[in-house]
């Protein structure tokens, strides 16, 4: 059975393979953009594991099948990147891994999680609705957000596509 932890330092390529792989739904579904974008490089990787905010769940031999990357905006814990494996999909693993993550921005005071994603990809703007997050409309969207959304359209990510959602954690 896996379980979740804060990620070591020398499991940070896996994340990175974990991230491309994950990549291959996109392809399925025509987005080989998305698909094909690298993966987080692995110094940016290596400072947040150092402040404790890259998390992995593990299989039963303690290898990393799915993680979350995170980040504070605005007041929030933001996941910057949650990728489960492909070969570990459908199992509930994501759903889990941001119960851990709740619990992690929690007992730090924070209120919720946000995220960024796309609307119209089953696996992510419906998944994450399922999950109880909610897409943030108007003047929700927080300074913070806004500018991550900015910087994903600079990146060519559609902005009518993009939305930003909000979880409490309480």
């Amino acid at each position: 059975m896996e379980h979740s932890r804060i990620a070591r330092a020398d499991e940070l390529t896996e994340v990175q393979r974990i991230e491309v792989a994950s990549g291959a739904p996109f392809r399925e579904i025509g987005m080989i953009e998305v698909a094909d974008m690298p993966p987080m490089p692995l110094d940016a990787l290596a400072e947040r594991q150092r402040a404790g905010r890259v998390w992995v769940t593990v299989d039963a031999r303690d290898r990393p099948v799915a993680f979350a990357v995170l980040d504070v905006v605005d007041g929030s814990a933001h996941v910057q990147q949650l990728s489960v494996d492909p070969a570990f999909a459908r199992r509930g693993i994501g759903g889990r891994l941001l119960d851990q993550v709740a619990g992690w921005a929690a007992g730090r005071g924070l209120p919720a999680l946000t995220l960024t994603t796309f609307r119209s990809v089953p696996f992510n703007g419906p998944y994450y609705a399922r999950l109880g997050f909610r897409e943030l409309t108007g003047d929700e969207v927080t300074p913070g957000l806004a500018r991550l959304l900015a910087a994903e359209a600079a990146l060519g990510l559609d902005p009518a596509d993009r939305i930003a959602m909000r979880r409490p954690v309480g």
